[in-house]
C-alpha cells in the first residue's frame, strides 16, 4: 500500500506540473534556448550542409569531366592546369521554407519520473535546435500562424520571443494554412488528438502538394502504462478525470489502443506521402534532431526534402 501511495503521489505531482509548467513557459524558455543551442552546436560539427550541385550563381566545386557530357561544360582554365578535364559546378540555390510546429498545449507539460524532459521541453528544444541547423544550412524557418519564415541567424531568439507574446489558446495541432508546394512541415506533438482532427490537419497542409513529417513525442509512462492499484487519471486539457480501481488490468487494452491510434495516423501519412515516427522523452534530444536533420536532403528529381523513414526517433 505504501508503494502504491508513493507512486500515486508521484503521478499527482506530474499532473500538477503539467497544469503549471505551461503557465511558467517564460521562466523556462531561457534554459531551453541554451540547451537547444548546445545540442545544435554539438550536432552541426558532424553534419554537412544541404547544398547540392545544380543551377545557381555561387561556385561549389570542380569535378572531373565525365565522358558523354557536353563539351561546353568543361572549365578550360581549370583544366589547363594539369592533364585532366574539369567541370565547374555551381551551388544549387535550394533554400526553401520549413515550417516547424511545436505543440505547447497543456498535455505536453506532463513528465513522469523516467523522463529526461517534459514533452513540452523536448518539443521546444528540438524545434529550436532544428531551426538553428536549417538556417545555418541556408533554409528559411517559420512557425505556422505565429512567425513568418526567416533566415535570420537569431532564429531561435525570434521563435522564443514570438511564443512569449502569443496569448492565444495553445492548440495541439498547427492552424490551417496553405503552404507552398515546395514547403516542408515538421509537426512535433504527442498526437493524442482524435484521429479526424489529425486527418483534417494533414489534408489541409498537403492540399498544395507540400510534404512533411509528424513526430509523436511521448513520455515513457505513456508508452508502457506502469500503473497499478487505484489511480485517478486527470485529462489536463478538458478537465475530466477517470478512476481505475485496478489500473494494471487496463494495460493490455491501453497498449492496443495506442498501437491502433498510431497505425491509423501512419495510414494517413502514408497515403499522403508524409512520414510519421515516434520519440520517447527518455531518449536524447540529439537523437531526434539528427534523425530529422540528416534526412532533410533535397531531391534533385522533384525538389522535395524528405526525412528517411524509421520506426522511431
Amino acid at each position: 500500500m505504501a508503494a502504491e501511495n508513493r507512486h500515486l503521489n508521484e503521478e499527482i505531482l506530474a499532473v500538477r506540473r503539467a497544469d503549471g509548467e505551461s503557465r511558467t513557459l517564460a521562466a523556462s524558455l531561457p534554459r531551453l534556448v541554451l540547451e537547444a543551442r548546445r545540442i545544435a552546436a554539438n550536432v552541426i560539427h558532424g553534419l554537412h550542409g544541404r547544398r547540392r550541385a545544380g543551377s545557381g550563381e555561387s561556385f561549389w566545386q570542380y569535378r572531373r569531366f565525365v565522358s558523354g557530357e557536353p563539351s561546353q561544360r568543361v572549365d578550360w582554365r581549370r583544366s589547363g592546369r594539369d592533364d585532366h578535364l574539369y567541370v565547374r559546378e555551381q551551388e544549387w540555390e535550394a533554400a526553401h521554407t520549413v515550417w516547424v510546429w511545436a505543440d505547447r498545449s497543456p498535455s505536453m507539460a506532463f513528465a513522469s519520473r523516467n523522463a529526461r524532459d517534459s514533452k513540452l521541453e523536448r518539443g521546444l528544444i528540438v524545434a529550436f535546435a532544428l531551426a538553428e541547423l536549417l538556417v545555418a544550412g541556408g533554409e528559411r524557418v517559420g512557425i505556422p500562424g505565429l512567425m513568418s519564415p526567416t533566415a535570420s541567424r537569431s532564429v531561435i531568439d525570434k521563435m522564443a520571443e514570438t511564443m512569449l507574446h502569443d496569448d492565444a489558446t495553445r492548440a495541439s495541432l498547427p492552424p490551417s494554412f496553405v503552404p507552398s508546394s515546395l514547403a516542408e512541415i515538421v509537426v512535433l506533438s504527442d498526437f493524442w488528438s482524435p484521429l479526424p482532427e489529425i486527418a483534417a490537419m494533414l489534408a489541409g497542409l498537403s492540399s498544395s502538394g507540400a510534404h512533411g513529417t509528424l513526430i509523436q513525442i511521448v513520455d515513457p509512462a505513456e508508452e508502457t502504462f506502469p500503473y497499478s492499484g487505484r489511480v485517478e487519471f486527470v485529462e489536463p486539457e478538458g478537465g475530466g478525470n477517470i478512476t481505475a480501481g485496478r489500473a494494471e488490468s487496463w494495460t493490455n487494452d491501453y497498449v492496443a489502443r495506442v498501437a491502433l491510434h498510431r497505425d491509423q495516423i501512419r495510414e494517413e501519412t502514408n497515403r499522403l506521402d508524409w512520414l510519421f515516427s515516434t520519440h520517447t522523452t527518455s531518449r536524447s534530444a540529439a537523437e531526434l534532431l539528427l534523425y530529422l536533420h540528416s534526412g532533410m536532403m533535397v531531391s534533385k528529381s522533384g525538389g522535395r526534402a524528405t526525412v528517411k523513414a524509421g520506426r522511431s526517433a
